[in-house]
């Protein structure tokens, strides 16, 4: 019943401070009504033992507890349930554009580009929920996996399901895939559209120019972050596929076309990053998270339960218990 209580007039507490003024006045008092009388021997008298004197003291006692009990009801206990309404007012829609190519099967982030950006992605799409996301995949081809959906679930279902499975040919599209991100936004209504385009190579495939795609991306208002995906220098790169039908490794140079990507960042008023490792890439996609933010309307609803009924029934039984015994039990006493 108690739990998560406030008081609305905690001012009243300062009462406590009458206690023990209460408790010293009916101390002093009671000396000075309490009659004395002296003999010299009380052999005289039959005394009868009885515990009601000792018990009298209880009759205050009683009254004291009652006050304790009106003073907490006076600082009103109560307990609040808030329950929040949110209402986004002016939210985003984001495409995620990710290079697949078999590349992306290079070890240099852990356990590879594609699974550390599988992680990642989701996780900054669990930290979006109230814009629309959308994923487009893209090799040498490019098509959407995913179209710009407010369904969460579909975008992380989607993004587990990313794999390279040669389904499109191999090579790196980057006009391809941003292209068809764009297509994806060009009619949207959103107060922000936004592209999220990854690659961790060089742009050696494809019939559209990525600078052009990124000129028809500035012309419909998207505004396009470009990550570039790998370390710097040498890396474990798949090369060729076993026997066994597992990938072949060597040590491959990493080449990404950072100027390309900066250039398409630069001229749709987005921001290019390089994404080393794991944790780089995560704090890229934080920063991404932090630069695009909705607008939202938060409506709280408060519903108070209050507690003073108790305090003050349980004081109103002392009370009237102290009224009772003083007038029968406790009568003969003074």
């Amino acid at each position: 019943m108690m739990n998560n209580v406030t008081f609305l007039n905690p001012g009243f507490f300062w009462l406590f401070l009458l206690i023990p003024v209460a408790i010293a006045w009916h101390i002093w008092k009671r000396n000075k009504i309490s009659a004395s009388l002296k003999v010299s021997s009380l052999n005289g008298f039959k005394v009868k033992s009885s515990f009601l004197p000792k018990l009298y003291p209880l009759l205050f006692a009683f009254r004291i507890i009652a006050l304790c009990f009106i003073i907490v009801a006076l600082a009103r206990p109560q307990s609040v349930d808030i329950s929040n309404k949110t209402k986004t007012t002016n939210g985003i829609d984001i495409v995620l554009s990710i290079d697949v190519s078999g590349s992306m099967l290079t070890r240099d982030l852990k356990p590879n580009r594609l699974e550390a950006l599988k992680r990642v992605a989701s996780e900054f799409v669990e930290g979006r929920p109230n814009d629309r996301i959308g994923l487009v995949v893209y090799a040498a081809e490019s098509y959407t996996k995913t179209p710009v959906t407010s369904d969460k679930a579909v975008v992380l279902e989607a993004l587990k399901g990313v794999k390279y499975d040669n389904l499109l040919q191999d090579g790196t599209g980057i006009g391809m895939g941003l292209a068809t991100a764009v297509n994806r936004l060009k009619d949207s209504q959103a107060k922000s559209k936004v592209i999220i385009l990854l690659t961790d190579g060089v742009n050696n495939s494809g019939f559209i120019d990525p600078r052009m795609a990124s000129d028809i991306a500035k012309e419909y208002g998207i505004k396009v972050y470009t990550i570039g995906l790998g370390t710097k220098g040498m890396a474990e790169s798949p090369y060729a596929i076993g026997a066994n039908g597992e990938f072949l490794y060597q040590m491959m140079q990493v080449e990404i076309d950072e100027q390309l990507m900066k250039e398409i960042a630069r001229n749709t008023d987005g921001k290019y990053f390089r994404a080393t490792n794991n944790q780089k890439l995560r704090e890229i996609y934080e920063e991404i998270n932090k630069l695009e933010t909705s607008e939202i309307e938060e409506q709280k609803f408060y519903n108070y339960d209050e507690h003073f009924r108790p305090f003050i029934y349980i004081a109103g039984l002392l009370l009237l218990l102290e009224v009772l015994l003083k007038n029968t039990i406790f009568r003969s006493f003074i």
